[in-house]
């Protein structure tokens, strides 16, 4: 099949940019290994599973891009998605420039600007705060258009995800100065963003001023307050609060779960099953969540047999199972390699009227591919499509599916089912990816499905480095492992402690080999020799002086 002539052109630009700045030992020429193809599209052993679907095909496909095959059409009409590229790259392109040279290199890029071009600018910069807080302030000086209070959270998430709380104190000041700008949303991410830089006093002091900033105390907002200190390990002063501020408020089930949820996610079984008692003892009756998280504590714990008990008791009770507690019971005996079990009680849950969802089979079609069982995955995959509904397949379904391939050709068929199913790609799957080809040792597709990512604005994030850096180390290539890094820390990412000490390993090793040339040299300069060697050139310069 031959490739477009716009398709190669863009990719030999492409190629060219990415090779000037990491200086890849590859060719600059396109060849057909950047292209997936897929011929007569079929899995290894899983024929029989194909015949009878649209996936298998006879007539040759090619997927050219992570972006042409899931946002290629998108693109095609909205017009600001090619403009957010065009804005991407000059913020690429000048970013290590002053400010005043990074907005005039803007004012010559965008002539026209909305609010949804903004977001799309702001969402391709989550894991880079650098430019989209220039790009943010840049717009807001413009004053062409009047950004709302969606465009101001989105600038809030990214500086407080980076950690820059100074500059988000700058941004909040902004907003507070407009009657009724903060909202919600804007809560929602303080609290959020403070609990997760552990700046537990922040967090609790959002809450405490958000009369000052126009929002009403309530049991909603305190939950949600109790929620995020909860999700960051937070939870024994989750539990102070709900007993001290509680009563203002009226605590409800929801709010006890919350917090019993805490200790059960935090892996403190003792803690939970105290709390489990206090709840009983409370005016509060557990509901289906209460005995959910409690059964997923006492799974995560390896107290299966406990947990399996008070299932089965579950449905003796008013409070029988939902599908989430089915889910979790049905995880559980995978992990544990009960196989039949599970599938006994996939099978169960239906005769018993609870009806399985997508992430039911997920769980099932993990612990096959595990097991490497992939007739009966595709099986599965066939009754998720007939069904359809809350079972159709999703970017979670792929993505197992993915890590179970043993070979690079087999990729294009997983992301051709992927397309037709509708599932676009996320971080995950282009992480997945990128993990994929690196094991595999695919330079070029590693380098390909980078440069896709970066251009659709699927990442680039700390996990995406993280693959980079180390693949290019186990390949012995320290300046661009290096490189990398340098790049990571420079868009404010926080490092992995095992990429850290990597990266300080090479670095001091790089360190010591430049001291041992620099010793060398130096003691082939005072060798006789050497020493010879200057006293003649003096002489010769003497006589020709």
């Amino acid at each position: 099949m031959t490739v477009p002539l716009v398709f190669r052109s863009l990719k030999i630009i492409c190629r060219q940019n990415i090779h000037r700045k990491f200086k890849f030992e590859f060719p600059i020429k396109p060849t057909k290994t950047l292209v997936y193809y897929t011929h007569n599209l079929q899995f290894q052993n899983t024929q029989n599973h194909f015949q009878n679907s649209v996936f298998q095909s006879k007539t040759s496909r090619s997927i050219h891009s992570l972006e042409n095959s899931h946002s290629l059409a998108e693109k095609q009409q909205d017009p600001d998605s090619e403009l957010a590229i065009r804005v991407q790259n000059t913020l690429k392109k000048y970013r290590d420039s002053p400010v005043r040279k990074i907005e005039l290199a803007l004012d010559l890029c965008c002539s026209t600007m909305t609010q949804d071009l903004v977001l799309k600018v702001l969402k391709r910069h989550r894991s880079d705060w650098k430019p989209a807080y220039i790009f943010f302030n840049w717009v807001s000086k413009e004053g062409t258009i009047s950004l709302s209070s969606c465009v101001y959270n989105e600038i809030l998430d990214i500086l407080g995800r980076m950690r820059r709380f100074e500059e988000l104190t700058l941004v909040l000041d902004e907003m507070s100065k407009r009657e009724g700008f903060v909202d919600e949303d804007t809560y929602r991410v303080l609290v959020n963003r403070y609990a997760g830089a552990h700046m537990v006093e922040e967090a609790i002091g959002a809450f405490n001023k958000r009369r000052e900033l126009g929002l009403e105390l309530d049991l909603v907002s305190f939950q949600k307050l109790l929620m995020y200190l909860c999700r960051y390990k937070h939870v024994d002063v989750a539990e102070t609060l709900l007993h001290s501020k509680g009563h203002e408020f009226g605590v409800d089930i929801k709010t006890m779960n919350i917090v019993l949820n805490g200790w059960c996610v935090l892996g403190n079984v003792r803690e939970a099953k105290r709390f489990w008692k206090d709840i009983i003892a409370s005016k509060c009756k557990p509901d289906v969540f209460t005995y959910g998280t409690f059964i997923k504590a006492l799974t995560n714990k390896g107290k299966l047999g406990t947990a399996m008990k008070l299932y089965e008791a579950m449905w003796e009770m008013q409070c029988k199972p939902d599908v989430v507690i089915c889910n979790c019971v049905i995880d559980a005996l995978c992990f544990k390699k009960r196989v039949p079990e599970a599938l006994a009680v996939f099978e169960g849950m239906k005769e018993r009227g609870c009806i399985p969802n997508v992430a039911t089979y997920n769980s099932l079609i993990k612990h096959m591919c595990k097991i490497g069982r992939m007739e009966k995955v595709y099986e599965l995959l066939d009754e998720m499509q007939e069904k359809k509904g809350s079972c159709m397949p999703d970017e979670i379904t792929f993505n197992y599916l993915l890590k179970s391939l043993k070979k690079p050709e087999e990729v294009a068929g997983v992301l051709e089912r992927m397309r037709i199913n509708g599932c676009k790609m996320n971080n995950d799957t282009c992480n997945l990816l990128l993990k994929l080809h690196a094991d595999w040792d695919s330079e070029e597709k590693v380098r390909y499905t980078w440069e896709e990512m970066e251009k659709n604005g699927l990442g680039l994030d700390r996990r995406s480095y993280t693959i980079m850096i180390h693949w290019l180390y186990d390949k012995g290539r320290v300046e661009d492992a290096l490189r990398y890094f340098g790049e990571m820390e420079n868009k404010g990412m926080v490092p992995e402690p095992r990429t850290k000490i990597l990266c300080n390993s090479m670095n001091t090793r790089k360190q010591k080999e430049a001291e041992e040339g620099e010793k060398s040299a130096k003691n082939n300069d005072q060798s006789p020799r050497s020493s010879h060697e200057r006293n003649t050139k003096k002489k010769v310069n003497s006589v020709q002086f």
